[in-house]
């Protein structure tokens, strides 16, 4: 196959080779996904509106080519002899519109910036070249310069790619009659910048401080294996006084949808489609379209910008291997060759591709007097207890599901939470979607809390609740007090045999997009994505947590599914009067 990536920079007249590669990319000459036509026809969309009052930044070409030209004069000294760095054309533009896109004042526009690739694409160079760039050569005095990683071991791959470069070149590096423009402390993990007195240095979460950070330029390794953004947030909290900065993300995809990275990947996605504007965050990620055939040899440059063909006779061997033993080899060739999140196991509940899809800005303001059912999960003390609101709908002639998901935890419990689920607790505090509980010491919940929330709800929203299903678990004390909506408390037997039907019709109905829930959950998204299913021996499944992590907790997931099951038992019996044989049954 020939390389689709490589055109002749040296012969496209004045235009700057940023352009030049959007062009060849838009035009077609060069293999893209749409994620990656995106980030190009943002850059010429923008140059042509540049300067304008809604857009008051501009392109400087030659600030663009000063670091892809100091990048060409560096030597790659590992391999058989020396070489000239030569730039292939993705990272002209990645570096290039880093360096080049500049606010009125001169400064630089992009702080932040996410590049996704598949591996083999160059990622440690992506980081080296502009971490001696704008260690040395930016004109800014002083500039604290960070390579980071979950490791500090990690970070030290980046930062032996910066002293390559160094050894490489006598001016570099210097020699025994004059001192060079870089002093390497490798023991230190710290290389320091002469002539603008700075420093680059490798960091990871187990380095013994990592606060007090302010950085000018920072690259974030791998960040799929983050567990959580604390790194990110020191690095971005730490630029905040700066007039012009970069932290830079270079990852492949990963396995991890409840972590950081996924995160930052869906909103740099938003943007490029256009959902959100984000003018001070750069984007360039290179994957398969959806609907790209995996083992279609043409489709595979989309995920390597880098493509040679080399390339091609080692995803092909990769992909023998994968097409066969399926499993871990399939898994690893689909997100670390193609660039595509993967999350996927033999007892994985919910494909999350669906989950997603599923998203919606509708919320419970938009169920204004509708009919719901109410399905509770309690905890058995500091866990979480969740509650789920089903709503049936006819939506042009088609059955969907609203679902309205709320949580409680015990005050005391959150920090002790954040720190052993690696999950956010407090921000869903804040986002509302979680309600710490600050009675009986704040240790174990008080259901109380939950009574009132609901109570609430269904008062200011005219809600038309049509019966309660709970996990019998810890509610013998709590259904007295859930007899005042006056509706059927149903117990939900929680085995596969009672729950098999509605755990299978709701990940199903989830599929044809006849879900519906509120996209700002991440509660919700975060269970749904921890939910792993058990069978028993007549195949009947439900979901459970995963058995290598009691901290992937699903107690939201838990009372959807009972809200579901109430709401399908329901669906095929004539109505009855609200007043009609209440009482408590089993199902």
């Amino acid at each position: 196959m020939a390389n689709p990536q490589i055109y002749p920079y040296n012969t496209v007249g004045e235009t700057d080779r940023v352009t030049a590669y959007a062009l060849e990319v838009t035009s077609g000459r060069i293999t893209a996904g749409q994620a990656q036509r995106q980030a190009c026809e943002r850059h010429l969309r923008d140059l042509d509106r540049q300067g304008t009052e809604d857009f008051p930044y501009v392109f400087d070409p030659e600030k663009a080519h000063e670091i892809i030209e100091f990048a060409e004069s560096l030597t790659l000294a590992e391999g058989e002899e020396p070489l000239p760095l030569d730039l292939w054309g993705f990272q002209d533009f990645i570096f290039g519109s880093w360096n080049g896109w500049l606010k009125l004042d001169g400064h630089r526009r992009f702080r932040t910036s996410y590049i996704q690739v598949a591996r083999q694409n160059g990622k440690s160079l992506g980081n080296a070249v502009p971490a001696l760039f704008y260690g040395n050569f930016d004109g800014y005095s002083y500039p604290q310069v960070y390579v980071t990683a979950t490791k500090e071991a990690q970070a030290r791959i980046v930062l032996k790619e910066c002293i390559k470069f160094i050894d490489a070149d006598p001016e570099l590096a210097g020699d025994e009659y004059e001192s060079g423009l870089f002093d390497v402390k490798d023991y230190k993990s710290t290389i320091l910048c002469t002539l603008s007195k700075g420093e680059i240095r490798a960091l990871g979460r187990d380095t013994k401080s990592i606060d007090g950070f302010r950085p000018y330029f920072a690259s974030v390794d791998e960040y799929h294996l983050h567990k959580d953004n604390q790194m990110y947030k020191l690095l971005a909290d730490g630029t905040k006084k700066l007039k012009q900065c970069l932290i830079s993300v270079i990852t492949t995809a990963g396995f991890n949808i409840n972590g950081p990275c996924y995160e930052l990947y869906k909103y740099c996605k938003m943007v490029l489609a256009g959902a959100h504007a984000d003018d001070t965050q750069f984007i360039f990620i290179c994957e398969l379209d959806k609907e790209d055939d995996v083992w279609d040899e043409s489709n595979w440059p989309k995920a390597n910008p880098l493509w040679t063909p080399e390339t091609l006779d080692s995803l092909r061997a990769e992909a023998i291997k994968a097409k066969v033993q399926q499993g871990e080899e399939l898994r690893n060739f689909l997100t670390k060759s193609l660039n595509r999140w993967v999350q996927f196991s033999d007892t994985q509940y919910m494909n999350m591709e669906h989950w997603v899809n599923c998203e919606s800005d509708t919320t419970i303001e938009d169920m204004e007097g509708k009919e719901c059912y109410l399905g509770l999960d309690l905890s058995s003390g500091g866990d979480l207890t969740s509650g789920a609101l089903e709503f049936p709908l006819d939506i042009d002639g088609q059955r969907k599901y609203y679902i309205h998901s709320h949580s409680w935890i015990p005050s005391a419990r959150v920090d002790e939470h954040v720190k052993s689920d690696f999950a956010p607790y407090d921000m869903w505090i804040m986002e509302g979607l979680l309600t710490p509980t600050e009675t009986m010491g704040g240790v174990k919940t008080d259901y109380k809390y939950i009574l009132s929330y609901y109570r609430d709800l269904i008062k200011k929203h005219n809600l038309k609740l049509l019966g309660i299903a709970y996990d019998p678990h810890n509610a013998d004390a709590f259904l007295s007090d859930l007899e005042e909506f006056g509706v059927d408390l149903v117990e939900i037997v929680q085995s596969a045999k009672s729950l098999n039907d509605a755990t299978v019709d709701f990940k199903l109905e989830a599929e044809a997009r006849n879900v519906i829930y509120d996209r700002r959950n991440k509660l919700l998204t975060w269970s749904m994505a921890n939910a792993k299913t058990v069978s028993n021996s007549f195949g009947e499944i439900k979901i459970d947590k995963d058995p290598s992590s009691k901290t992937k907790r699903i107690d939201p997931v838990d009372a959807v599914i009972d809200a579901h099951k109430l709401t399908l038992s329901n669906s095929a019996k004539p109505k009855r009067s609200v007043y009609e044989d209440r009482g408590v049954r089993a199902i």
